[in-house]
């Protein structure tokens, strides 16, 4: 973290993806009322994260994260936190037994409410209007009123995030995470027909179980059986709520945000002199850095001594986001980049952002083939290059959505008007996200069957 940096020393610097609101002086009224609430999550869980990513760095563990492209107001229910969290927890377990290391979990929640858009404005019936940057920022309804940037959406979205964080900590710790439970789920699945091929590895982790608690092992007589450690994260894009919300840690007199325990930078918003840059590489959180197509070896070089200077594991992750077909051109240089400068950093996949397409019937979606075909390179080419694939980074949801196509249950471009809920980019649906996490495990699994016949 850098020395003499203040909070908010972003202004100073260009900023991008943001809002102009037209009334400052609201503004400023939210910014002093969101400055007055406790944070929404501590230091010492940040700490405690970025320890655990420094054990993904060194391939010791396993980064999942995922969940909603973007949180919304009128979608938000309890139902929906804990069907996200369910799913998650499942993934967890499977990926668990491919890697035979413990899963880092971390949600797209409690936070993830502002969206960058590829323009400033948006044509429908040639109306032309502000585009919707999330509902943290404006609305979706297509109207001049619902367009204008509104401050006062980001108490709503403070509200949310502290009731979200309630119910998690709760599920995390009361009973709901228990891993017997988490297995019955999976069994679930893997019982369906379109499942078969998976139903080995569920029997085998079922067998697990069982010798567990055949031998007394339970989450009776082990606590960590019973509970887990779930993490959030979001895109630290609306600056003015990132700082309103950061906060100094008493116990290391560091800054921290304190609006979700790790922020990641946004493929739009790395510019090395950048206003979103400046703010994260002065708070002592673990950061995530979106890399696409564009990131050259020269700006990465810049962006990992801004963001890292003391070079602390856990402290960086370089979330890869190329799109099927284009990971062995742009992530190998990338990597080699990372050699070079010795740098410790966490490599994750986001196979979603890189892969979004029009359907026939018009809808915006991703092929689970697509997706699946860029994870499978992205630990191709950590294997060529010797080096570790520590994580995967998912837009997801617990719901029974229809907007990527395919998977076992083999969603069509037809059926994409079923259940097409999101406000900005499709999300696998729950049996898409742990069919992935079945296909990611075989990965683990080859990996670790490569690693042991290289040793001997």
């Amino acid at each position: 973290m850098a020395k003499g940096w203040t909070k908010s020393d972003w202004r100073a610097k260009p900023r991008v993806q943001m809002p102009d609101y037209p009334d400052q002086a609201a503004l400023n009224a939210v910014e002093a009322q969101l400055s007055k609430y406790p944070p929404l999550v501590f230091a010492g869980e940040a700490r405690k994260l970025k320890r655990a990513l420094g054990e993904v760095a060194d391939g010791r563990a396993f980064l999942l994260q995922g969940g909603d492209c973007a949180e919304s107001f009128a979608e938000f229910s309890a139902d929906n936190i804990r069907d996200t969290f369910k799913v998650m927890l499942q993934m967890a377990i499977v990926l668990t037994w491919g890697a035979k290391v413990p899963v880092v979990k971390v949600g797209r929640m409690a936070g993830q409410f502002a969206k960058p858009r590829s323009a400033g404005t948006e044509v429908i019936g040639g109306v032309e209007l502000p585009s919707y940057r999330g509902d943290i920022v404006n609305g979706f309804d297509f109207t001049p009123e619902a367009r204008v940037p509104d401050p006062a959406r980001m108490l709503q979205a403070y509200t949310q995030a502290a009731a979200s964080l309630n119910l998690l900590r709760a599920f995390s710790t009361g009973g709901y995470a228990d891993i017997h439970r988490v297995q019955s789920w999976i069994a679930g699945f893997t019982e369906e027909a379109d499942a078969r091929r998976y139903r080995e590895i569920g029997v085998r982790i079922q067998d697990a179980m069982d010798f567990m608690a055949a031998a007394g092992v339970t989450s009776e007589t082990a606590r960590e059986l019973g509970t887990v450690d779930f993490y959030t994260s979001h895109e630290a894009l609306l600056l003015e709520y990132e700082e309103a919300l950061a906060r100094i840690d008493t116990t290391t007199g560091l800054p921290v945000a304190g609006a979700g325990h790790m922020i990641w930078i946004g493929d739009r918003t790395r510019q090395p002199d950048g206003a979103h840059v400046e703010f994260a590489r002065g708070v002592q959180n673990p950061i995530g850095l979106k890399c696409g197509p564009s990131t050259t070896p020269e700006d990465l070089k810049v962006l990992m001594a801004k963001l890292n200077p003391a070079n602390e594991p856990g402290r960086l992750t370089l979330i890869a986001r190329f799109g099927a077909g284009k990971v062995g051109e742009h992530l190998p240089r990338l990597i080699r980049t990372v050699r070079e400068e010795g740098a410790k950093v966490v490599w994750s996949c986001d196979p979603m952002h890189g892969n979004t397409i029009k359907s026939s019937t018009g809808y915006k979606t991703r092929p689970f083939e697509s997706v699946l075909r860029e994870v499978r390179e992205f630990f191709g080419i950590h294997k060529a290059e010797g080096t570790i694939p520590g994580g995967v980074h998912f837009e997801m949801t617990g719901k029974d959505v229809t907007e990527c196509t395919g998977g076992v249950r083999a969603v069509t471009d037809e059926d994409l008007s079923d259940r097409y809920h999101t406000a900005c980019d499709p999300r696998l649906n729950a049996s898409q996200s742990l069919e992935l996490a079945f296909l990611v495990a075989e990965e683990l699994l080859d990996r670790r069957a490569a690693r042991k016949v290289a040793a001997v």
